[in-house]
């Protein structure tokens, strides 16, 4: 890539273009530099099920279902866990269970021929609570069937990787020039494959399945003060809008609170400011497809306009904070240490709901989201969120009929209006003081308007 970056228009980059075809490349740089990858880190749940969807396109709920059938059949460790390390006390187990899981005898022979490695990226008690990361029993998986025995491979090959050395590699960066015009191109080779040696066989690379881009590319072996003819041509592109969530991407969201994070160590960090545990997201997200809040168009999870006009209807912030969300989970999770005070979070509590209630209480919007729960018939294209398009007869729904209680004037200020609570009309000037109550004990809530005006107006009176 021209190290200029880009052109402002396409008649500049079309004239450098033909500007520099009469010229000879010329490197005038070649870096390398020795670098490692570690193996991947073991499953938690949330990790497994993003693994999952993005290699098979499985719902969290279908993983989370598949694993626990696994961990019945005992074949692999308790499933409902958020961390990836395992208890020091486990490294002794660690040879007979690779010794009982004959169907990988080739990859896990060199292992045991040498002691393992006891490394902190796997072995660590401070990161470990109740259970350790899911990894095989060694228990024969002679017993599974159909995705079961996919999702075991999943797991068996990564906990097999994580006792393989690091891969290295080299990473090379080559700086050339055409008639002042500067080049750059970075590259990778890979110079001992280690663990990504058990992936071989497979058709991508189950460890990481990352995207293909510019430093992963193997480069020639270039010399410095080298040249050569060369083919310039000009790329276009376009910026894009953030790509629709898929469920992995989704649970990663809610695992991090919408952050999106993609490095392991800043992640697991994160973990503790989360919406939902591993054992609640997938109910978390079957719920919203249940309540048709969202749907899925493909592997993409799409929001209904029930969910959009949901969002749009709440005009309290905090109900709708995944930061908030976030941060409860993390002081839970601290109270649970001892290091938080339950008293003190549930004071904390009241005076936030105190405050959102009075702020719910003053909304008069009275908005109300419409779900169709009908049955899909064929014909028409479906948008997803339950309405038909381009159907014979198409239906439109009713109108709400709202009390417009805002129109009557307080009788005790004469400068708010009236409100319904919960349990009693009040005045919408409540918070500067006025204190007009009328229980539905008196004034019963399915009073109208006309009737509630003219009940005030004879008490007045």
């Amino acid at each position: 890539n021209a190290t200029s970056g880009r052109f402002k228009s396409p008649e500049e980059a079309e004239s450098t273009l033909e500007a520099i075809k009469a010229f000879p490349m010329v490197i005038k740089d070649v870096q390398k530099k020795k670098g490692r990858e570690a193996p991947p880190r073991l499953f938690d749940l949330t990790s497994l099920q993003v693994e999952c969807n993005k290699k098979w396109g499985w719902t969290a709920d279908e993983t989370l279902r598949l694993i626990q059938s696994l961990y019945e059949k005992k074949v692999t460790t308790y499933p409902r866990v958020d961390t990836t390390y395992l208890s020091e006390d486990i490294y002794p187990k660690v040879p007979g269970i690779l010794r009982n899981m004959t169907p990988y005898t080739g990859i896990i022979a060199p292992l045991l021929e040498t002691k393992l490695p006891k490394s902190k990226k796997v072995f660590d008690n401070s990161k470990v609570t109740d259970h350790h990361a899911i990894i095989p029993t060694g228990q024969s998986p002679s017993v599974l069937v159909g995705n079961e025995r996919k999702l075991y491979h999943l797991i068996a090959l990564r906990f097999i990787a994580a006792f393989y050395p690091d891969c290295k590699f080299l990473s090379t960066t080559v700086m050339g020039e055409v008639d002042k015009t500067g080049f750059k191109a970075t590259g990778k080779v890979i110079e001992d494959l280690g663990w990504r040696q058990i992936y071989e066989n497979t058709p991508a690379d189950d460890a990481k399945n990352d995207e293909e881009n510019s430093d992963d590319r193997i480069l020639p072996d270039f010399m410095v003060g080298e040249s050569g003819p060369h083919e310039p041509s000009l790329q276009k592109r376009t910026t894009q809008p953030p790509k629709y969530y898929t469920e992995g991407t989704l649970l990663r969201a809610m695992e991090s609170a919408g952050k999106t994070v993609e490095d392991e160590e800043l992640r697991e960090a994160m973990k503790e400011n989360g919406i939902g545990r591993p054992s609640t997201r997938a109910a978390i997200i079957e719920t919203l497809f249940k309540r048709k809040y969202i749907y899925r168009n493909r592997k993409s999870i799409m929001a209904s306009q029930a969910g959009i006009d949901l969002i749009a209807s709440i005009n309290e912030e905090l109900l709708k904070s995944a930061k908030l969300t976030g941060l409860w989970e993390n002081k839970l999770r601290r109270i649970e240490r001892g290091e938080y005070s339950a008293a003190e979070f549930i004071q904390e509590l009241k005076v936030l709901i105190n405050q959102i209630v009075i702020n719910v209480l003053s909304d008069n919007s009275r908005s109300k989201i419409f779900v169709d729960n009908a049955p899909k018939k064929t014909g028409g294209d479906d948008t997803g969120d339950g309405v038909k398009v381009n159907s014979d007869k198409p239906t439109k729904p009713r109108a709400p009929r709202t009390r417009k209680f805002e129109q009557i004037e307080c009788p005790i200020c004469n400068q708010g209006h009236i409100l319904k609570g919960k349990t009693a009309f009040g005045c919408s000037r409540f918070r500067e003081g006025c204190t007009l109550r009328l229980n539905f004990t008196e004034y019963p809530e399915d009073l109208t308007p006309a009737k509630l005006k003219k009940m005030l107006a004879k008490k007045k009176a």
